[in-house]
């Protein structure tokens, strides 16, 4: 791996931050541009969710990890159809945050867990 895992962790953050800035701007669910937008940083965030260490997710099962991952390809493929803008909302309402809340204590928690 080229990067550390802390990189792809901030960048989680990071990706959370632009899909509010981007919910503040408008309706995902009746805008197409936000939309895609919302999809574009949901794909990158779920990309990087990949690269985390397993032995730290393991600290956090709250979080779908898994699940997580396999959204990536449902929004990469988008298989026939099965993603919505209402289901993207959803997810956004009820999984960011407690995603974010796991990789900031990851973040926090590094140097006592992982050298």
């Amino acid at each position: 791996m080229s990067k550390s895992w802390q990189a792809y962790a901030k960048h989680i953050i990071d990706t959370i931050a632009k899909i509010e800035q981007i919910k503040a701007r408008g309706d995902l669910t009746q805008d197409v541009i936000l939309y895609d937008a919302t999809l574009r940083n949901l794909q990158t965030l779920s990309e990087a969710t990949q690269l985390l260490p397993e032995e730290l997710k393991t600290n956090y099962p709250e979080i779908p990890w898994r699940e997580i991952s396999g959204f990536r390809n449902i929004l990469v493929h988008n298989y026939l159809g099965n993603i919505d803008p209402i289901t993207i909302a959803s997810v956004i309402a009820t999984q960011l945050a407690p995603l974010e809340s796991a990789v900031s204590k990851m973040l926090t928690n590094a140097d006592n867990i992982l050298k």
